[in-house]
């Protein structure tokens, strides 16, 4: 493969946006290299060697793991890379301050999940700004997801001339609906094909408010929920389910690798979006909305609360998108509204042209020519 020696080093490889956004990257971007991750090698590492990318696990034991940073360094001076390319927060901290002392001043960081009071969910303190600034100096620029991301690195002090905006993206045509993969999925997780089936993708975790999508299909006695992720409240919310007498109509799928591995033990998540007839995101705070953009592509009707990649764009872009409160209520209200409007039959609108707009193949172009531009200026000072 011909291109520039390129070194990613991401903070951990388990099952997540910014992970698998780095996998899908990958496999469109022209480059030579390996991928570093801190901590973690888990199943997007295993994705990522699956496609053709060598990873190294450094063994970081915790963010104060001061003896991370020589190794790093000399995992930068020993290959040889023209460029290093890091992501999410403790990776954005050291790979900077490694790949100066391996010798390498071209450095470009993408900040994945910078959100109004948090940075990949820890609060936005004095002490972590100053340190991501200090850091962020010694780079060549950094990549915000989307322009909200770039207006909150602005106002948290990144100079704008210093931010370029790369948006996330999807295989877009992997996501197309097909009646088959429709009935056979739903076949398969012992759904009716005339259920009303509404759907939430993301991290079990707090912050993803996914109790107060369960509490909503609970009241909408004609729903059921297919949950895909997984995450530390996993069983909190199956206690949420019982405790509103839906345990029954909540199915949690658990973490969905995608693209998957060698071949899919089960459904894909394409084929997961095609069982479902509605998709809600309940998280207040996101900073791009990956998953409302696959489910977009799938031709779903969407209901949000936040999400970048819709708000960042002209209305008309997403025209099956419906941006609603944080109420249990008022999610109700819009569940309610779906089910009486299309019924039982499944309801699938054309691919708007957002889908297009984010399709990964336009994001790993335009990273090139991040690339391009990085090594034939001057180097960070």
């Amino acid at each position: 493969m011909s291109g520039p020696k390129v070194l990613h080093v991401i903070t951990g490889l388990g099952i997540g946006g910014a992970e698998q956004q780095l996998r899908l990257l990958l496999r469109h971007l022209p480059v030579r290299g390996r991928v570093v991750t801190l901590t973690n090698p888990g199943p997007v590492a295993l994705g990522i060697e699956a496609d053709g990318t060598p990873v190294t696990h450094l063994g970081m034991t915790g963010n104060r793991d001061l003896g991370a940073l020589p190794r790093l360094a000399r995992i930068v001076r020993d290959g040889g890379y023209d460029l290093v390319h890091t992501h999410l927060y403790r990776a954005c901290v050291y790979g900077r301050l490694a790949a100066r002392l391996g010798g390498v001043r071209r450095v470009i960081a993408t900040e994945h999940s910078l959100g109004e009071s948090q940075i990949e969910g820890r609060p936005l303190s004095a002490g972590t700004r100053a340190l991501y600034l200090a850091s962020e100096r010694l780079g060549t620029s950094t990549v915000a997801v989307s322009p909200s991301v770039a207006r909150r690195l602005a106002a948290w002090g990144v100079a704008p001339e210093r931010i370029e905006v790369v948006p996330n993206g999807i295989e877009t045509g992997r996501f197309a609906f097909a009646p088959r993969a429709r009935r056979l999925t739903r076949g398969v997780l012992g759904l009716p094909e005339d259920a009303f089936v509404v759907g939430g993708v993301g991290r079990l975790a707090p912050g993803k408010r996914f109790d107060r999508l369960i509490r909503a299909v609970a009241s909408v006695p004609e729903a059921r929920l297919l949950l895909v992720g997984d995450g530390p409240e996993r069983e909190e919310l199956r206690a949420v389910a019982r405790a509103c007498g839906a345990a029954g109509r909540v199915l949690f799928f658990g973490a969905c690798e995608d693209p998957p591995l060698d071949g899919p033990a089960g459904p894909t998540l394409p084929e997961l979006l095609a069982a479902m007839d509605a998709f809600v995101s309940t998280s207040p705070d996101e900073t791009f909305g990956l998953a409302v953009v696959e489910a977009l592509a799938a031709g779903l009707p969407v209901l949000y609360v936040a999400c970048p990649a819709v708000e960042d764009l002209p209305a008309d872009a997403a025209p099956g998108a419906r941006r609603i409160g944080e109420s249990v209520h008022e999610l109700v209200g819009a569940l309610r509204a779906l089910r009486d409007e299309h019924g039982p039959r499944p309801v699938r609108l054309p691919a708007p042209a957002a889908a297009g707009r984010y399709d990964i193949a336009r994001s790993a172009d335009r990273l090139m020519t991040l690339y391009g531009r990085a090594l034939h200026g001057p180097p960070a000072p």
